[in-house]
């Protein structure tokens, strides 16, 4: 017999265990299934999804590099706190980057990068799921900033949005008009693109960043609010 007949699955492009324990953990630490500062007990995770300590330390360390976790000695593995100092920083390098991106995308967008624009518009505002909200904002800025033509700013950027995730819910599920307010400015943001107008589509793009982080710091747990 053939071997080809087998069809056998491709096992090799199989997820690995720490891919499977990293997307489940970062996915918990987004939605806010662990605290700013709480420890991640590698025993636990471990026996949670029943393999040794390595792929978890493994899954850990890429949660590192995305900013989610933090090692300290004697504690191990720890959700990462941002201050809102440390927040304010990182919303002005959103707006350092992202306006940049959009001002060398605008040239290359066309009509299909505004149509998948449009259509990811129309799936944010008529989806409930509120852990889908953060990522279709995101493909909506990634619809947009793929113009550019600059991966390595578009991956920094991405970067960013992943490492607060986990804020961006929150401002869009506890602010009462937070994913409305979102809507109304990518369309605003949209239709600036579609008129090819540099001036004011840089202008949202800094608005609508400021007002994230400012509507976002008023609903952050305060440090006196937060578990000790």
């Amino acid at each position: 017999m053939s071997l080809s007949l087998l069809n056998p699955p491709n096992l090799g492009a199989a997820p690995s265990a720490s891919e499977v324990i990293t997307k489940h953990l970062r996915e918990a630490i987004i939605a806010g299934h662990f605290a700013d500062d709480e420890p991640i007990r590698q025993d636990d995770i471990a026996r949670l999804f029943n393999v040794s300590k390595i792929p978890v330390r493994e899954a850990l360390k890429r949660l590192e590099a995305e900013g989610l976790v933090q090692f300290f000695r004697h504690r191990g593995a720890m959700v990462v706190r941002i201050s809102e100092q440390e927040l304010a920083q990182i919303f002005e390098v959103r707006i350092l980057l992202e306006v940049q991106a959009i001002r060398l995308a605008l040239p290359n967008l066309t009509a299909d990068h505004l149509a998948r624009a449009q259509a990811i518009c129309d799936q944010f505002i008529a989806d409930d799921d509120v852990g889908r909200w953060a990522e279709l904002n995101w493909a909506f800025h990634y619809c947009l900033y793929e113009a550019a033509q600059r991966p390595f700013l578009v991956n920094l950027i991405r970067s960013i949005h992943d490492k607060i995730e986990r804020f961006l819910r929150m401002q869009m599920s506890l602010s009462p008009d937070g994913k409305m307010r979102a809507d109304r400015e990518h369309r605003a943001i949209l239709a600036a693109c579609g008129q090819g107008n540099e001036e004011q589509v840089t202008q949202l793009i800094e608005q609508h960043i400021i007002g994230v982080c400012q509507t976002l710091l008023t609903y952050l747990p305060k440090p006196h609010d937060r578990r000790s």
